[in-house]
């Protein structure tokens, strides 16, 4: 899993203020800080999956998803996020191997 880190000083309204995007294999994931008109920071995080058409000119799109969260929201929503990984590690019937480069979020400061 590949991680990089991009800040921008740019800061016109809605611009991207900071972004980090994580690629797994088919899948890249993007968590983009983006600033309101108040001024107020919130969090868009990205799952971007690459298709790939069964037809013969194997056609290649993107199929997005996306989750707005609000600084409102950002403390209950790493609790929430670090107690469902730690049981899915803990309950899977699976061995579970952590990547290399794991990454825990102990809170969304560590983003922001």
């Amino acid at each position: 899993m590949d991680i990089k880190n991009n800040t921008r000083n740019e800061s016109r309204e809605n611009d991207i203020v900071f972004s980090k995007s994580i690629s797994a294999g088919k899948r890249i994931y993007y968590l983009d800080v983006k600033q309101n008109r108040k001024g107020e920071l919130f969090l868009i995080i990205t799952e971007s999956k690459k298709i790939i058409d069964g037809n013969e000119s194997q056609t290649v799109h993107f199929e997005k998803h996306k989750i707005f969260l609000y600084k409102e929201d950002f403390n209950k929503f790493t609790e929430a996020l670090n107690e469902t990984v730690e049981f899915i590690k803990e309950n899977n019937t699976v061995d579970f191997v952590p990547p290399k480069d794991e990454i825990k979020i102990e809170a969304i400061d560590d983003i922001l």
